[in-house]
């Protein structure tokens, strides 16, 4: 009778474990730390992320960048910071800019393939993504250990099944790979998602006057 019932508490002790490990932890706000590559140079990137918006920010020499989104992809601001020129401007992009930028991602259908691994601690699994407007394929390791807003996601990979722990990203025909290093719940600081009201506020065109670009 002993033996039957610690075999009967040992049965249920497992398959709490089983459910333990393999809870997923969700998400409603924090910061997605991510490491990429940007003109030959390694970048730690955090991604703040809440419901209702997103604040991508990085360093790149002695400029602070920010780029500033809501949830619906409606809004877009890149912001830059350079302390020691007494730069700080806000480049505001036009509703046309938004829906330009937008126009131009990837589009992607997705096909779930069979192989796992671990990536920095999260458990993957391999989704093949391929671009209708090309018909190249990428591989992008999403999980499901955890669950965030949408605005913590990448639009182009929405709906690859998960959470993009590594993935190809794309910006202005260019392309990086992406490998997230941690995800928590760290809250943004006041500020994080807004525009700072002594920014010099200019246009798309202004901004990529200014740093040489298109």
């Amino acid at each position: 009778m002993k033996i039957k019932f610690l075999s009967v508490a040992l049965g249920i002790a497992l398959s709490a474990t089983v459910m333990s490990a393999s809870a997923q932890k969700a998400y409603t706000e924090g910061v997605v730390t991510y490491k990429t590559s940007m003109r030959g140079q390694d970048v730690e990137v955090k991604d703040y992320f809440r419901a209702d918006s997103n604040a991508i920010a990085f360093s790149a020499g002695p400029a602070t960048i920010k780029l500033l989104s809501d949830a619906n992809h409606k809004s877009f601001a890149v912001l830059v910071d350079v302390p020691v020129a007494s730069i700080k401007k806000a480049a505001i992009y036009t509703p046309d800019e938004v829906d330009q930028a937008m126009s131009a991602m990837p589009t992607f259908t997705f096909a779930p393939s069979t192989e796992t691994k671990q990536i920095s601690g999260f458990n993957c699994k391999k989704v093949v993504a391929t671009d209708s407007k090309d018909k190249k394929t990428y591989d992008v390791w999403v999980t499901n250990d955890i669950s965030v807003p949408a605005t913590a996601i990448t639009p182009y990979y929405k709906d690859a099944g998960g959470f993009p722990v590594q993935y190809t990203a794309f910006q202005q025909g260019q392309s990086t790979l992406i490998t997230v290093s941690s995800v928590s719940d760290q809250k943004a600081s006041a500020g994080t998602f807004g525009i700072a009201p002594d920014s010099d506020k200019i246009s798309k065109d202004d901004l990529a006057a200014v740093s040489g670009g298109r």
